[in-house]
């Protein structure tokens, strides 16, 4: 497929603001506080690489009415005002003493003195992003201004995706799914684990993603035993199993997926992990429906998991969403319920432990339509396949 634009057009960021102030006037919300990078992107369109610096804060403040309103260090002003933001207060930053706490103070006082309410983002997956004392001095120069959480509304919206959302989703997981093609041709059997996740990181920017910042894997003799580690030195030998797990990124959007291949043959008890995590899949994506829950996903991959594992591995949950970030909200766990609608973006991610302390994971990304889940990645083979 040809690349989507880059960005969006105004009137998305328009109809996201509109969305959450319907939201807030339900709530009695006078106005949601923003910090963190995906939601400030959300919101605004401001997108750098800059938030990887912890040196300084950035404010996005969502008002009951109107655009919403930037409190930044004044290095990024010039970018801010290239998206539709046009109300932009800035600092000359770092400055401890003083880190936009009264630009925002300054904001904010005409709320706290009619006692008004405002959201901060207080939820599971959520993080303040400014010193502690800093958020202590501001409200403590806010008297009479109230907080409350506005994890719900934030969560509700960027669970599903726009259509231009969606079509940058399917981009960079045709993407993904094109540089996992090609493992077969730079990991061979006696090749270190840690060059092959150099040359993966390599053939993912030849293919055309903006960066490959999440890699993960293992590969050992019948199978991995974990999924997080750094890679090391080792190098691939005849009957290891090798996963690769990829997080690339194209214009801020993420997909999210592993492969397994087998180096020069694979015992039965990987073949038959594999056949049952592929099989626990199939099942995922049939019960990904509008109406579904995410509980009811869980089950229904739980269910084929349990044919060799009757703890699934103990990960915790088999999927989640997908968009900015890597794993965004809903989860699929046996205590999730929430309800699957329409233009959510998802993983499929069921896994399971087998042998002597041996795991194998399998991940597909999907997007759920009114007929039910459209892959986005190309379908894992179903038998295990041997380089």
């Amino acid at each position: 497929m040809n690349a989507p634009r880059r960005g969006f057009d105004q009137q998305e960021f328009a109809t996201r603001t509109a969305a959450a102030q319907t939201k807030m006037a339900e709530t009695g919300m006078a106005g949601i506080l923003l910090t963190t990078e995906p939601d400030v992107r959300y919101f605004s369109g401001f997108h750098t690489l800059f938030w990887q610096s912890p040196t300084r804060p950035w404010f996005l403040f969502i008002p009951a009415t109107g655009k919403p309103i930037a409190i930044i260090p004044e290095i990024g002003a010039d970018l801010m005002r290239r998206t539709w933001v046009t109300d932009i207060r800035t600092w000359g930053a770092p400055a401890p003493k003083d880190d936009g706490i009264g630009l925002l103070t300054d904001l904010l006082a005409p709320l706290a003195s009619r006692g008004e309410t405002v959201g901060l983002m207080k939820g599971h997956e959520t993080h303040l992003r400014m010193p502690l004392g800093d958020y202590e001095r501001l409200l403590a120069g806010l008297n009479g201004l109230k907080i409350t959480d506005a994890t719900e509304i934030v969560r509700g919206l960027r669970m599903v995706k726009s259509e231009a959302e969606i079509e940058k989703l399917t981009y960079i997981c045709a993407i993904g799914s094109r540089t996992f093609e090609q493992v077969p041709e730079i990991a061979r059997e006696g090749q270190p684990l840690e060059d092959v996740f150099r040359s993966f990181r390599r053939e993912g920017l030849a293919q055309g993603a903006d960066d490959v910042p999440y890699l993960v894997g293992g590969a050992d003799t019948g199978g991995y035993h974990d999924v997080i580690s750094p890679p090391s030195r080792r190098p691939l030998a005849r009957g290891d199993v090798l996963m690769l797990d990829t997080g690339s990124n194209w214009d801020g959007y993420f997909c999210d997926f592993d492969r397994n291949w087998a180096i020069g043959r694979a015992d039965d008890a990987s073949r038959r992990a594999y056949d049952v995590l592929w099989r626990a899949t199939e099942a995922g994506i049939a019960a990904a429906r509008p109406g579904a829950t995410c509980r009811e996903l869980f089950q229904a991959m739980q269910k084929v998991i349990t044919e060799l594992d009757d703890q699934g591995g103990d990960v915790g949950r088999l999927g989640h969403g997908l968009g900015m970030q890597l794993t965004e909200w809903p989860s699929h766990t046996s205590w999730d319920t929430t309800e699957i609608t329409e233009n959510m973006v998802l993983t499929l991610e069921p896994s399971l432990g087998y042998g002597d302390g041996r795991v194998m994971v399998h991940e597909e990304n999907i997007v759920i339509r009114a007929s039910g889940a459209e892959l986005l990645t190309k379908r894992a083979a179903p038998e295990l396949p041997i380089i």
